[in-house]
């Protein structure tokens, strides 16, 4: 039986902590899970932790562009938090770029982006 990834809302912004190696099924399960989270809760953020991810390869890589662009399209932004040096270090040696995806060190900081993309986008308060 597959393994789910599960998705978490904090607020308006869905957290997806990925804590096991996702085969190709599990990967479309979460595209698929995560779309239809971002739909149903209005969220205007997904924050991907990877933070357990040891080993990368193209497809991992694919998978994180792939996720943002479906959020992207679903109005909500992506950052993927808690990459190690050598996950970096494999995805710019295998040029993958991941267009349209943002980074944070950690949870908190990709939390911190999401706000400040709010407070950007509010309109001025005048008197």
């Amino acid at each position: 039986m597959m393994e789910r990834v599960p998705i978490l809302k904090l607020d308006d912004i869905l957290i997806v902590s990925i804590q096991v190696e996702l085969e190709d099924q599990g990967v479309l399960a979460l595209q698929e899970d995560l779309a239809e989270a971002v739909v149903e809760s209005a969220a205007r953020g997904v924050i991907i932790d990877i933070s357990a991810v040891e080993i990368v390869d193209s497809f991992i890589g694919r998978m994180l562009a792939t996720i943002a662009s479906i959020s992207r399209v679903l109005d909500a932004e992506t950052i993927v938090v808690g990459m190690r040096p050598a996950v970096a270090i494999t995805l710019v040696e295998l040029g993958l770029s991941l267009g349209g995806v943002r980074t944070a060190l950690n949870l908190e900081k990709g939390v911190a982006l999401l706000e400040d993309r709010s407070d950007a986008g509010a309109a001025p308060v005048s008197w």
